[in-house]
């Protein structure tokens, strides 16, 4: 059967030996350094100036916008306009934290929100305040120009990026284009620390804000410059400064473990970019010319590196024929990551203003994806793209 997930970690023989080399030497499993040490290493290759480890990508998204609310960037009662096709943990943290979500809907053919369906949007609700933009299977839209209009209208952009490790357009890195950005490192994600999640940014006040709002609100991970700075604010003696809790915060930290994983998982970035980018345009070269399916759109983009392929259908009646046809070969497929979130239980539970995106649907009822992972053997490939030719 060919997996969404196929194995733990790439390169897994030799890291579950070296992991268990580590359990056995390490004294203790606290965050220390070797999440520091992954910290430091995965800003660097992402291109940003800081980046903050935690326990999961959906702790990352909790925690920004915690950070968020903690510098007062955002306020209770703002609205904030999000992926309709995205992830639940994408907008739960809004409303868990008296946030509005305004969904916005996707263009068909990139699954991504579009400059031209943030307008609309903000036709609907001009007082739009933050935007969470998600990333969604290593595409996106015109991005640059989505960056733009938030910039005009004083919009906080952020972006989740844990479906786009490596994906980029006019050179840029997908993640590097809000003001902060977060990644998973879910075992079926690009990287894999088994658990584990990030958030990138280049801006040290929010830094500050979210290394504080990742543990108690305390000062103990904080540099010594910035802890000076907040016992001298709030007059915190030494003895009392250990539990000295400065703002809301949670306790979403990882461990050593994590961070070792992440270290060495790190060195295949490349490798794992690369080779999902060569099985995705490998695919796409045997379904474009098939007229069951509507074609993507990503020639603006210089990469795409994505954890699974969409697939499109023009009729449901061809989705469940496709469906059938990948299930009877034994490949493992998912919806469109949860499809349309206005049609989760959660969000008609807690959200009253749902709106309308017609595009969001048609993917949700017209969509499915499987897997792209670096270890896909060259037979496999060719499965997966003999099934999408137009001759069945």
């Amino acid at each position: 059967m060919i997996k969404l997930i196929k194995s733990a970690f790439v390169n897994e023989e030799e890291t579950r030996k070296e992991l268990a080399d580590f359990v056995l030497k390490t004294p203790l499993f606290s965050m220390s350094s070797e999440c520091k040490k992954f910290e430091e290493a995965f800003e660097k290759k992402q291109g940003r100036k800081h980046a903050v480890f935690v326990n999961s990508g959906s702790s990352a998204n909790l925690i920004l916008v915690q950070a968020f609310l903690n510098l007062g960037r955002l306020k209770k009662g703002d609205i904030v306009g999000v992926s309709a096709v995205t992830w639940a943990t994408n907008i739960m943290p809004l409303i868990q934290l008296g946030l509005v979500p305004l969904l916005i809907d996707c263009e068909i053919d990139t699954l991504n929100v579009s400059s031209k369906t943030l307008r609309a949007a903000l036709e609907e609700e001009p007082n739009m305040r933050g935007l969470f933009l998600t990333n969604v299977l290593g595409f996106s839209d015109d991005i640059e120009l989505i960056a733009s209009i938030c910039a005009e209208r004083n919009i906080l952009f952020f972006e989740d990026n844990c479906e786009s490790l490596g994906s980029s357009v006019g050179g840029k890195l997908l993640g590097n284009f809000g003001i902060a950005s977060t990644f998973s490192f879910f075992v079926g994600h690009h990287l894999s620390t088994i658990e584990g999640g990030m958030v990138c940014t280049d801006d040290v006040d929010l830094y500050h804000a979210l290394v504080g709002a990742r543990a108690h609100g305390w000062d103990r991970n904080h540099t010594k410059e910035k802890q000076d700075t907040l016992r001298n604010e709030h007059g915190v003696t030494p003895f009392f400064a250990m539990y000295t809790f400065y703002d809301l915060a949670y306790n979403v930290r990882p461990t050593e473990i994590n961070g070792f994983l992440g270290n060495r998982q790190l060195v295949h970035w490349d490798t794992i970019v690369s080779k999902r980018s060569e099985n995705f345009k490998f695919i796409h070269d045997a379904m474009k010319a098939n007229e069951d399916i509507i074609p993507l759109r990503f020639s603006h983009m210089d990469i795409i590196s994505n954890f699974a392929v969409p697939v499109i259908l023009k009729t449901k009646e061809l989705v469940e024929r496709y469906k059938e046809l990948f299930e009877k070969n034994d490949v493992e497929i998912r919806p469109i990551i949860a499809g349309n979130m206005m049609h989760q239980p959660f969000f008609n539970k807690h959200v009253l203003k749902r709106g309308h995106q017609p595009n969001a649907d048609f993917v949700h009822n017209h969509g499915f994806y499987f897997g792209n992972n670096p270890e896909l053997t060259s037979e496999e490939i060719n499965l997966l793209a003999s099934l999408l030719k137009r001759d069945k």
